[in-house]
This record gives structure tokens, C-alpha cells and sequence, in this order.
């Protein structure tokens, strides 16, 4: 029974995907196809989800105590309407026996939430007890976020070159519309997101030369004077406008296709452009949302845990 119960642990793994989340029910698609893509490439392991936004988790916790709102959202997962945090995800997967356990954030790039993430990570697999079976997580490792992090096993340029071709689409409709291709991403205001951002859209504009591509933030640099700018001094005035997020969430919806003459979509009409734009967040395309279920293998692999 004892190298029965040694066995058992040694092989129950987990994924948890950690995700920002969205309030925004349409919205959900782009994070549960990256589940589903997820699932399907590791069949035999389960992948659970956790938001990392307390905000979002909070609107949801409401949601989940009125009637009325469990009939609007039927069709919702029980995981999205009683979503956890990823701490409480974390135990929630040791409580029913998972003690190895792979986490994939499914972050743009290693940013503030990113690196709280990896802390979290890395306080829990460093616990240790007097006896190991009460050791909480025999082991815990983490994925790199789409765009890569920091590090010699897995360079970031080619991350970020493999994000770029998995976004030929965007290019194509582009070109197509005879637009600069504009992106707005979420940046952050405590790390220099608009670096990886950056180097994306040289990889974009190397791979499409015909497209103009461009990437603004909604916080930090670059900003939406930045693109505003980078327009006008190549005279371009049509603008094909697309999230650079995982979701079309609220930023989507209001901050950048909103009526209101603060929005992105406002602002470059002003600047004499005309806007077409995407509502459509990065996770809804398939070889995107695949970026993930392999930067979980990789973790796993680089770990020498076995996810089947």
C-alpha cells in the first residue's frame, strides 16, 4: 500500500492555466479555446483554469450569487462562474491530490502579474517538510508568456517570431484593406513591456514588409501618441485597429473601438485616419491560443515532468 500510494503521487499532474480573466461574457471564447487546445494536447492530464485579476474574480463571485445572473450565464462553465484565483487554485489541485503541478499564465509577455506569478511558483515548490510526503507540491514549474521571458533554454526572439507568424492572418486582412496594421496592447507601467512589444512588431513588419505594423499600449510606452505619431510620419490614413490582448474584453469594447473621443478609434479618426476594427482577441485564433499548450510542454519537458 505505501508503494502503491509513492507511485500515485509521483504521477498525478495538473496544468493550471492563469489567466487575466474578463468579465465580458463573448469575451470567454479566447480563454477557453486555449483551454480546449490545451486539453486536447495533453489528454490525460487535467488543465484547470484561475484568474489572476481580484477584481474580475470578484465580479464573477457576485455574479455567482444571483439567480437571475446563473440563468443569463447557463451556458457558462461552473469553473468560469466560481473561478479562483490561482493560489486558490493551487490548493484546491493539492487538496484533491495533485502534487506535481505545471502552470501556464497565459500573459502577453513577462510582465507585473507575470512576475508575481513566478514568485508564487517558486515560494510554493520551494517548501520543504520533515517527512517529503507532506511536502505540498513535489513539484511546480511555470510556462514563459507568449511573447517569451528571460532566460538561454528558450530564447525569447524566437517566441516572439513564432507569435508573429502565427498572426499572418492579421497581416493578410491588412494588406487586404490596404491599411497599416495597428495594435493595442495592454503594457503595464512598473516593466518595460513596450520592448518585447517593440521587437514583435519589427518582427511583424520583417516578415510582412508590404504591412506597416504598429503597437501602442494602453499603459506605459509606447502610448497612443506614439502610434499616433508613427502615422502620421509615414502619411499613412487607413488604419486596420486590433487588440493586442487575449480577450476583447472592456479595453477592447471601450478603450479602443468605443465612441467615446478618448478611444483609440476616436482619436486616430481625429488624426485623419480611417479605422476599420477587430474585435477579436488573440486567444480566438487557434494557432495562437497553441503558443500556450506548448510553452507548458516546454516547461514540463525542461522539468522532466511527463504530461500525457
Amino acid at each position: 500500500m505505501e508503494l502503491q500510494n509513492k507511485k500515485f503521487q509521483r504521477h498525478k499532474n495538473a496544468i493550471l492555466m492563469a489567466m487575466f480573466g474578463t468579465t465580458v461574457e463573448p469575451a470567454l471564447k479566447s480563454l477557453l479555446l486555449i483551454q480546449r487546445e490545451t486539453q486536447k494536447r495533453f489528454p490525460a492530464t487535467p488543465v484547470h483554469i484561475s484568474f489572476t485579476s481580484n477584481i474580475i474574480r470578484k465580479i464573477w463571485q457576485k455574479r455567482a450569487l444571483d439567480p437571475a445572473c446563473l440563468r443569463q450565464y447557463q451556458d457558462i462553465p461552473a469553473e468560469i462562474i466560481h473561478i479562483r484565483g490561482p493560489l486558490a487554485a493551487m490548493a484546491d489541485l493539492q487538496e484533491a491530490g495533485y502534487n506535481t503541478l505545471v502552470v501556464q499564465p497565459t500573459f502577453i509577455d513577462a510582465g507585473e502579474e507575470f512576475h508575481d506569478l513566478i514568485n508564487y511558483v517558486k515560494a510554493l515548490d520551494g517548501i520543504e517538510t520533515i517527512k517529503k510526503k507532506h511536502k505540498p507540491f513535489q513539484r511546480m514549474v511555470m510556462g514563459r508568456p507568449a511573447l517569451g521571458s528571460c532566460g538561454p533554454r528558450h530564447h525569447y526572439a524566437r517566441d516572439i517570431e513564432t507569435a508573429a507568424r502565427r498572426l499572418s492572418a492579421d497581416a493578410a486582412l491588412a494588406r487586404q484593406e490596404r491599411a497599416a496594421l495597428v495594435y493595442m496592447g495592454h503594457g503595464n507601467n512598473y516593466f518595460p513591456s513596450g520592448g518585447s512589444y517593440l521587437e514583435f512588431a519589427e518582427q511583424m513588419r520583417q516578415l510582412y514588409p508590404d504591412v506597416l505594423t504598429i503597437i501602442g499600449c494602453v499603459e506605459g510606452f509606447p502610448s497612443l501618441r506614439d502610434v499616433t505619431a508613427q502615422l502620421q510620419r509615414a502619411n499613412i490614413h487607413r488604419v486596420l485597429l486590433k487588440p493586442f490582448m487575449i480577450t476583447a474584453g472592456i479595453h477592447t469594447i471601450e478603450d479602443m473601438a468605443g465612441d467615446e473621443p478618448g478611444s483609440w478609434k476616436s482619436t486616430l479618426t481625429a488624426a485623419g485616419c480611417t479605422v476599420t476594427t477587430v474585435r477579436k482577441g488573440l486567444g480566438e485564433d487557434v494557432g495562437f491560443a497553441r503558443i500556450f499548450a506548448e510553452h507548458a510542454a516546454d516547461a514540463a519537458l525542461d522539468a522532466g515532468i511527463e504530461l500525457k
